[in-house]
């Protein structure tokens, strides 16, 4: 068997000092109705840190843009009853003994129209054009897209005020951010489009802004190549143009870039070197030096997308996955559905309980403990 004591080695982001290498990845519960946290999110929350988690990143978080989401149960991050409820999360959280950040997260064009908690609102976008690239709006002024990226420091700024340990912008799976660095929908010609460099302004200049907001506490930026809407999309589609996109990234100053791929085994750019060769994580850190969170289906055998349609996943040796982060092709795993099932994973782990881990049931997705 493998040795698994690399999993639990400290790791330490700028001042923040976590006891191992295991994250808590986001996912979105929707257990917050009017968009403030509850006594359950409390908990939630809680249960997971007193067992042993490295780091808790939230589920996503809105930001103050009206057209965020569109679902009115999903949390706010801004608002007096919101933040009062995410003050009793963090408080929580570290009486148990953990560290967490809050996902800041806005939907831009992958949200549904006349939906969530300011149904009328307008979604925001790039270029006013849908993820499959057809034009349904006006291109934002200069002026708007500034907002949408002050919108992010703000809400840095409360997180730093309710005392969490570092953010996470959600800059994946097409939604607002990542909708400026793919092509399909940014089409702009201003300094936030164009080349890869330039679709990565946007995010540049949301990670110097909460920079300003945050000071020394940790930023965090969530990427991907895939999108919910073409698994098979690529905003980088050589090595090259992984590190010209990212280099953008870590000369704005973000800290770690947690780089999601629904195999965490998945070679990023097997035509490079080999099917066994980097995963996404590993290759963003060889371009940019920064530390990098990998996941991927960890500890099961089928990836994400099956929850969505109701399909299981049986507990499956992550030997290899740890390998990889000993020889420090990544510092830091994610860990999702293996956690939303059982809020011990990680202690079970450590202690060696292997025999204990449990299959995903998607039944999991109407719990919440």
């Amino acid at each position: 068997m493998t040795d698994l004591s690399p999993l639990f080695q400290p790791f330490k982001l700028r001042k923040l000092a976590l006891n191992n290498r295991l994250v808590m990845a986001p996912m979105t519960r929707s257990r917050s109705p009017g968009g403030a946290p509850n006594d359950a999110n409390v908990g939630y929350y809680a249960r997971r840190a007193a067992a042993d988690v490295g780091l808790i990143l939230s589920e996503g978080t809105l930001t103050r843009r009206k057209g965020a989401a569109d679902d009115a149960n999903i949390p706010l991050f801004w608002g007096e009853q919101a933040l009062a409820g995410w003050k009793k999360v963090i408080d929580a959280v570290h009486q148990a003994g953990g560290k967490m950040g809050p996902q800041l997260w806005h939907q831009g064009m992958a949200r549904k129209p006349n939906s969530g908690h300011f149904p009328d609102a307008p979604s925001d976008s790039p270029s006013g054009v849908t993820l499959k690239g057809k034009k349904v709006g006006e291109e934002p002024s200069e002026a708007e897209v500034l907002d949408m990226a002050q919108a992010y420091a703000d809400a840095a700024r409360a997180a730093k005020q309710l005392g969490f340990d570092c953010i996470e912008l959600h800059g994946a799976h097409a939604y607002l951010i990542d909708e400026f660095f793919w092509e399909v929908t940014n089409h702009r010609t201003d300094r936030f489009g164009g080349s890869i460099e330039g679709r990565a302004e946007f995010a540049a200049e949301t990670i110097r802004r909460c920079r300003e907001a945050v000071g020394e506490l940790p930023i965090i930026i969530r990427i991907s190549q895939w999108k919910s809407v073409d698994y098979g999309a690529k905003v980088a589609r050589t090595p090259q143009e992984l590190e010209r996109w990212t280099r953008v990234l870590a000369e704005a100053g973000v800290d770690a870039i947690h780089c999601s791929q629904r195999r965490i085994l998945e070679a990023e750019f097997p035509d490079v070197d080999g099917p066994k060769g980097l995963n996404f994580a590993g290759w963003v850190k060889k371009v940019t030096g920064l530390p990098t969170i990998s996941v991927g289906s960890v500890g099961l055998s089928s990836e994400f997308t099956g929850a969505f349609r109701g399909e299981g996943s049986a507990a499956s040796n992550f030997d290899e996955a740890v390998e990889r982060l000993a020889r420090g092709e990544f510092d830091l795993i994610a860990v999702g559905r293996a956690l939303l099932q059982d809020p011990e994973w990680v202690l079970k782990v450590k202690e060696n309980r292997i025999s204990e881990l449990r299959d995903y049931n998607p039944t999991a997705l109407g719990t919440y403990f």
